[in-house]
């Protein structure tokens, strides 16, 4: 099995020392990389080529936010998952939106923070339904009317099959429970949604899940058999 590549962002040496430590007892991750601020992640990125980039949000120079709108905007970028203090945090909602794979909290434990980097790089978001919603909730802010319209316009190029796939990813729901749900394999359920990633530009499951509640999918009753 080839080791997941992980590359530690973050100001305080401490919390890195502690990150490594704790990554060392996972024989499926190798660090390959340090950095202690944003403006040094392109380059670290070029050079130790990890599968995720664990970083910290608030950092002197140059934060966590504008480092992952950087990543994500680059070809074969590494998924990036964001370190923060408060689960609530408008930063975290905009690392998101920024194309981050979801966010862990530094008290986090050990197990879960080893296990939130294996299901990055395994393609799955990090975020659980329960904050997922949290998130979403404190997305509303100024312009709730306007994100919507902008939101449906761009909702309304998915076909009804997509559309309905879409809504069970923002619910938080798994690939094998939209499988379930919707009456159709695995594979149908990750081809869809690779299309819906496509058509939409965006680059993961969160960011469908903050479309859809931005378009007000998910306040519509759930239908018989869905998940």
């Amino acid at each position: 099995m080839t080791a997941i590549r992980l590359l530690l962002v973050d100001d305080d040496p401490l919390v890195r020392a502690g990150l490594t430590f704790m990554m060392g007892g996972a024989d499926d991750i190798e660090i390959v990389g340090e950095g202690a601020d944003g403006d040094e992640v392109e380059a670290l990125v070029d050079r130790t080529r990890p599968d995720v980039v664990l970083m910290d949000i608030r950092m002197p120079t140059v934060d966590g936010l504008a480092a992952t709108e950087r990543l994500r905007g680059r070809k074969d970028a590494p998924q990036v998952v964001v370190l923060t203090t408060f689960h609530a945090d408008e930063q975290v909602l905009r690392a998101l939106r920024a194309g981050a794979a979801g966010f862990v909290l530094k008290d986090t434990r050990p197990a879960e923070i080893v296990e939130a980097v294996r299901r990055v790089a395994a393609g799955d978001p990090v975020l659980s339904p329960a904050v997922t919603r949290q998130l979403m909730e404190h997305a509303a802010g100024p312009g709730p009317d306007t994100r919507r319209t902008h939101a449906r316009t761009r909702i309304a190029v998915l076909n009804d099959r997509e559309r309905e796939v879409a809504v069970a990813v923002g619910r938080g729901a798994s690939n094998a429970e939209v499988a379930a749900g919707l009456f159709m394999s695995v594979a149908t359920v990750k081809t869809h949604v690779s299309r819906i990633l496509a058509k939409l530009d965006l680059n993961n499951r969160v960011q469908i899940a903050l479309l859809t509640y931005d378009a007000g999918l998910l306040e519509e009753p759930e239908e018989d058999g869905h998940p």
